[in-house]
């Protein structure tokens, strides 16, 4: 399992090109696939961005007929994201595919280069949500939303809308104005460390759903964050790591 990071080939991890150039087979949903220069003779594996079990099932496979397989993924292969398919796979599947070598090979998740390229906005306690419900209930996505608004954490939402989700986003935010302050700040971040980057800093009361995509973050700051005015330029966001105080 590889993760290769927000997206800028510098930011893919020596371990994880090490292993990809090591790789006899590599295993991925297309565009990411495509991210990854291959060497001659390897064997590219693409699939549709949903088949994520068939995926993990068809790298166990290769796998287990002795081949060297990289399953690759964007951001960190754990952060909702190949890793757990992988090993759901492997409990459900062959028992000789227990005894697989498996290695996750980390890397940046996008709320980090997100929280990087603004400042420390996760210098604090804070967590993580995916607003996709297709794997989950919107009611359980909603419950947990409020509860870590209610907890004060630092909130970084995943998957934030799609085609075919385009109103959970709002719904969010609108549940968000119920519990936090009005001038909480909010992150959108786009594409980070690619060339179409675009960062917007907004108060919770002005983030509107419109301003993301799926390839974009959304971090929602905690009632201490704060933002940091710089003369010409963007404010810094960050939390203080000590809660009531400097």
């Amino acid at each position: 399992m590889v993760g290769l990071g927000p997206g800028a080939a510098r930011l893919v991890t020596p371990e994880a090109t090490a292993v990809l150039a090591d790789a006899t087979d590599l295993v991925g949903y297309g565009p990411y696939l495509a991210r990854v220069s291959g060497r001659p003779g390897q064997v590219c594996h693409g699939s549709d961005n949903r088949e994520e079990l068939d995926r993990a099932r068809h790298a166990l496979a290769l796998a287990a007929a002795g081949r060297r397989v990289a399953v690759v993924s964007s951001g960190d292969p754990g952060v909702f994201a190949m890793a757990a398919a992988l090993f759901e796979a492997i409990e459900g599947g062959e028992p000789a595919w227990r005894e697989i070598d498996v290695e996750v090979v980390p890397g940046i998740t996008a709320m980090l280069a997100a929280a990087a390229r603004v400042g420390a906005p996760l210098g604090h306690d804070f967590c993580a949500i995916n607003l996709s419900d297709n794997l989950k209930p919107w009611e359980l996505v909603t419950r947990r939303l409020l509860l870590a608004a209610e907890a004060d954490f630092a909130i970084a939402l995943y998957n934030p809308l799609s085609r075919a989700r385009p109103w959970q986003l709002h719904q969010a935010f609108e549940l968000l104005r119920g519990v936090r302050p009005a001038a909480t700040p909010v992150v959108f971040a786009h594409a980070v460390s690619e060339p179409d980057e675009r960062i917007d800093i907004v108060p919770l009361s002005d983030a509107e759903a419109e301003r993301a995509d799926m390839r974009t973050v959304v971090l929602v700051g905690s009632s201490q964050t704060r933002l940091v005015a710089r003369p010409g330029g963007r404010p810094f966001v960050y939390t203080p790591r000590r809660v009531g105080g400097r």
